[in-house]
């Protein structure tokens, strides 16, 4: 086992490695930015070390860094995380290079699984079901007469796209110009690349992924599923396992085809293979995420296995020691990704400081947290500050725990998503685990209907983000309504804006 491992993250990730890290007797050391001084992870670890300004492209994203922070610390060991660099090939090959070991796949594995085009190949050799679509990327010229020949709708995919980006649902041929020359662009901003692929559309599809343990020896198994169709705009708000559409013969040709994708990529380590379910309950390879996941504390729960622990042991080059016989899940696991953010205002980002905080407890609640009272949730990073996990015997037991833990859970000075969570849990399609991936759309569509008001669109929301962002990188020398030195909110400036706008209306 290492002596001392690097965690290249932050937050509440950064925590859960950091504890997994001193239960296995190996020192920790945590790297923060400029925004990140005085953060829970950087106070947790045995040592911190500075990487840069607020900015991840200036800190968490240069590789130079980490590596450098690795070799001043003695580090013999980094873990990505998720997010950031975790799927990037150039930092395990950089520490390929400067022989520490990278905690995650080989750089190969994780180049061949990041381009979903490349991805689409592998595995359709080896008989895995796949969403009819194109193999190879497709031209502006061919695009129209391929998703003609596929049957609209359909849906472009950026090949190195992630995290809900880079997608366009296209109804008809008259949409197709329009969206894939903004799938492009969109990609080409978030991914560098703006190579684009086409898939049939599936219409009310269930998103449903299988945890996978593959060793340096050969051995793979598979930790059964987690539940993510409860998405927003192809993100997801919450997960749960088992999936409530599950049964022993489904989960096995499943868990077969995970394997088999493991196969394909020459994998090791810890990674998740992503299916979407149709309503016959056929299942299709969407991608696999060759990292940790936000969600693995619900495996872990009906599992009783560490995850991340088996990160480390795989790293170290041990063989597995858990056999697919072994793995036996116990009771149902639900996950709340409770974030900054206002569900009122469109999901209208809210950083700042956290005045009062009360975290649930009790039988069966875990709550991986990167915060504190007295924290200020920078403006410069995803606004996630826990994952609400709740387990019991029954998935509706399940249900009524998280429920009396969301009830709870207090979260004072920045607005919340705890009351989304409370509304999902009580409706009946939610309880009776009838759902796909537009339930949230069309909930909330539902409730705008029903409480008629002014929400923020998606393109405002996108504004106000982009002038946040303008003012923050200038506030050192911008000062407000003549007090020198004081700089307002960027959200309460773009927030400003927006009302201007509306006035104006």
């Amino acid at each position: 086992m290492f002596g001392k491992v690097l965690i290249a993250n932050r937050g509440e990730i950064a925590v859960r490695i950091i504890r997994a890290s001193k239960e296995l007797g190996v020192s920790t050391v945590a790297v923060y930015s400029e925004a990140d001084v005085g953060s829970l992870h950087a106070r947790m670890a045995d040592e911190a070390c500075p990487i840069g300004p607020a900015p991840s492209t200036e800190s968490y994203l240069v590789i130079d860094k980490l590596l450098d922070a690795a070799r001043r610390s003695g580090a013999d060991a980094i873990h990505p995380g998720y997010g950031f660099l975790a799927e990037n090939p150039d930092l395990a090959l950089a520490c390929e290079d400067a022989g520490i070991t990278f905690i995650g796949p080989s750089p190969k594995s994780i180049a061949l699984m990041g381009s979903k085009v490349e991805a689409r190949r592998a595995v359709y050799g080896y008989g895995v079901p796949m969403i009819p679509g194109t193999m190879d990327p497709v031209t502006s010229d061919e695009a129209l007469q391929v998703a003609e020949g596929i049957g609209f709708p359909i849906m472009l995919k950026a090949s190195a796209g992630g995290g809900g980006k880079g997608l366009r649902f296209v109804e008809s041929a008259d949409e197709m110009e329009g969206a894939l020359r903004n799938t492009r662009a969109e990609a080409l901003a978030a991914f560098g690349d703006d190579t684009v692929y086409i898939e049939k559309f599936l219409d009310r599809p269930r998103h449903v992924e299988i945890q996978i343990l593959a060793d340096q020896h050969g051995n793979a198994i598979h930790l059964g599923e987690r539940e993510c169709t409860i998405q927003r705009r192809h993100q997801k708000v919450i997960e749960e396992s088992p999936s409530p559409i599950m049964d022993p013969e489904l989960r096995e040709r499943m868990g077969e085809s995970a394997l088999k994708v493991v196969r394909a990529a020459d994998y090791y380590n810890a990674g998740t293979v992503e299916f979407l379910v149709d309503q016959d309950r056929n299942f299709y390879f969407l991608e696999m995420n060759t990292r940790l996941q936000v969600e693995h504390p619900i495996t872990e729960a009906v599992t009783g296995i560490d995850v991340v622990k088996q990160q480390f042991y795989i790293a170290a080059g041990e063989e597995l020691s858990i056999r697919q016989d072994d793995v036996v899940l116990q009771g149902a696991a639900i996950e709340c990704r409770i974030y900054a953010e206002d569900p009122d205002n469109n999901f209208f980002p809210s950083p700042g400081r956290i005045s009062m905080l009360r975290v649930p407890g009790g039988p069966g609640i875990r709550d991986d947290s990167g915060v504190y009272p007295g924290w200020t949730v920078p403006l410069d990073y995803d606004p996630l500050l826990s994952k609400l996990i709740a387990w019991a015997p029954t998935r509706i037991e399940a249900i009524r725990r998280m429920e009396r833990a969301l009830g709870e859970y207090e979260i004072g000075g920045i607005k919340n998503n705890l009351g989304l969570f409370r509304n999902i849990l009580h409706h009946p399609e939610f309880i009776a685990g009838n759902f796909d991936t537009g339930f949230i759309d069309r909930w909330l569509k539902d409730r705008q209907e029903a409480e008629p008001g002014d929400p923020v669109s998606d393109t405002e929301r996108d504004h106000a983000i982009l002038v946040a962002a303008l003012f923050h990188s200038r506030r050192k020398e911008t000062a407000v309504n003549g007090a020198p030195g004081r700089t307002a909110s960027p959200w309460k400036l773009a927030g400003r804006q927006q009302q201007l706008r509306r006035t104006m209306k």
